[in-house]
């Protein structure tokens, strides 16, 4: 299949339909999305439990003959200072996600957004200067809107800096592109060079 190269001299390029004519597989997508968000927790939340709690290892008072309720620690879930009942402890929230899945999702998306009109492909995206200002210039004249994603083969310098001002505007090269970002963002500008090796590593 072609598709479209924007700029002064528009231009098609060829691709894989294999890879950017894909079926929209919803679930599959989800259930990718869902593991990496999953993944991202920290899973550190703990809390003491009667066992992990200091003290509380002789009998309080005897069993029978004081008229109060029996009791074996101090350190039990209903008495101040105890135990918490049932304790938050560190965990992992990694959900198993295989490769074929995973490259599945990204050809899922990548099609959607083709089909959607929101994947636009340009030459080469670099700027002469570090400044903000000069950015946004580019992007309105390629009508791109605020969110908004770049991929490009390498991150360079200028366009780090100048896009780390601007909150809706996520710089990346194809290596950190990650179904979170794709689906999150409301456009997609990404280079010749960055489809061609994204092709590459979804084949």
């Amino acid at each position: 299949m072609e598709l479209q190269v924007i700029g002064k001299k528009s231009k098609n390029i060829e691709v894989a339909e294999g890879v950017f004519a894909c079926a929209f597989n919803e679930p599959l997508i989800h259930q990718v999305v869902t593991a990496y968000l999953s993944a991202a927790r920290a899973g550190t939340k703990a809390q003491k439990n009667r066992s992990a709690v200091s003290g509380g290892g002789i009998k309080p008072w005897r069993q029978k003959g004081t008229g109060r309720a029996r009791a074996g620690t101090i350190r039990s879930p209903i008495w101040r200072k105890g135990g918490v009942t049932f304790a938050a402890q560190p965990r992992s929230y990694d959900q198993k996600v295989n490769k074929k899945m995973y490259r599945g999702a990204l050809r899922s998306i990548l099609s959607e957004l083709i089909r959607a009109e929101r994947l636009s492909i340009v030459e080469s995206f670099e700027l002469e200067t570090l400044k903000t200002k000069d950015l946004i210039t580019k992007l309105n004249a390629l009508n791109m809107g605020d969110n908004l994603l770049i991929i490009t083969e390498t991150v360079e310098e200028n366009l780090y800096l100048a896009a780390r001002n601007l909150a809706n505007i996520d710089v990346r090269d194809v290596a950190a592109v990650d179904p979170v970002a794709l689906v999150g963002s409301e456009k997609v500008l990404i280079t010749v060079a960055a489809l061609k090796q994204l092709e590459e590593l979804l084949k």
